[in-house]
């Protein structure tokens, strides 16, 4: 079952500037959910339609099953909203800010204190639940407005770069209560600009630009998506150039050098012995040693066993291996690619 539905979603402003584009988007029920884009790309209008702050031009989104231009009342009490800009009253305390949000949700009286205490404690801010929120730090603030969002128990939860100018420490505080609230129950929208939070939380992925749902999967089906395409992109290159007299043996070398992965290795008993041994594996391209000592190498990104076959020649002639990372395209690589692709006409 899906939490979010929409169907040619589509959003006109009065100057005819197309902001969504027949938008097809699902988003599971239970999952935590990232939506990226570009500034100007759509995210906002999306947002705001799928929140029943605007009304779509046409097409249809369902949240939680109601139509969000039939039934607004209905999604709006399935979800909970915490802006980037926390928009709670800086001379209210965190208590009277939750109290005031419960009460405009409807939150019978009798459980409206002890749910927002239990909340509270969810979060780790009911030590400054007497201080006003204008006397808050940033991560303070962020939780607190969690708080309010919650207290009337929405489905549905949208975080709009929740963990912005945070120190790393409260950072990671924020994403253990984010994926404590979602294996609790809430589907989370994750909407941020930090590709390594977006990695590690979301189960699933779409990236909107110009309007349109320009990539959608699993995190990683995404990086292997464009694994796959650049395979495919430098194939065509390289037998385009191998027709070609006239270009040059460098560009040839440079095309090649696009199908290499880094791979790095740090070795307790490094040696000449053994960093010759890896240079003559067939699947090393090159080998630097850099100034720390790791042994920096390049390798076929598109063959499955080149680290493993590079490991076991490591292991084979004695080395002992302390420390090795590989690495692989990132999301931020699948943005770029995916935000780059856009014709003159959708940017019009």
């Amino acid at each position: 079952m899906n939490a979010i539905e929409t169907k040619n979603l589509t959003k006109i402003y009065a100057n005819n500037f197309k902001a969504v584009n027949s938008l097809n988007l699902e988003i599971p029920k239970g999952s935590i959910f990232g939506m990226l884009g570009p500034n100007g790309a759509g995210k906002t209008t999306t947002i705001k339609m799928l929140t029943c702050l605007i009304q779509p031009t046409s097409g249809t989104a369902t949240v939680g099953g109601y139509d969000v231009s039939k039934n607004p009342d209905e999604v709006r009490n399935l979800l909970g909203m915490v802006p980037q800009q926390v928009s709670l009253y800086k001379d209210l305390t965190v208590m009277e800010n939750s109290q005031l949000c419960a009460d405009y949700y409807g939150v019978a009286p009798d459980e409206r204190d002890s749910r927002i205490e239990d909340l509270m404690e969810l979060v780790d801010i009911r030590y400054a639940k007497d201080k006003r929120v204008g006397q808050l730090s940033g991560g303070q603030k962020q939780k607190a407005s969690l708080v309010a969002s919650l207290v009337h128990r929405p489905d549905i939860l949208f975080l709009d770069e929740p963990t912005i100018g945070l120190d790393p420490t409260t950072k990671r505080t924020l994403w253990d209560l984010i994926r404590e609230l979602n294996d609790n129950g809430h589907t989370i929208i994750l909407c941020s600009h930090d590709m390594h939070e977006v990695d590690m939380l979301c189960d699933y992925v779409g990236i909107i630009n110009t309007g349109n749902l320009v990539a959608y999967d699993t995190p990683q089906g995404l990086k292997d998506s464009l694994l796959e395409s650049n395979r495919q992109d430098i194939t065509e290159a390289l037998t385009h150039i191998s027709d070609e007299n006239e270009v040059s043996t460098s560009t040839k070398e440079d095309l090649e050098n696009l199908s290499l992965k880094k791979m790095s290795v740090l070795l307790k008993n490094q040696n000449d012995d053994i960093v010759e041994a890896i240079r003559q594996s067939d699947d090393v391209k090159s080998i630097e040693i850099a100034r720390n000592g790791r042994i920096n190498l390049r390798v076929d990104s598109f063959d499955d066993m080149a680290v493993q076959n590079v490991l076991n020649d490591i292991i084979s002639s004695g080395g002992i291996i302390t420390s090795i990372y590989t690495e692989e395209p990132s999301l931020e690589d699948v943005f770029i690619k995916s935000t780059s692709e856009v014709s003159e006409d959708d940017r019009a």
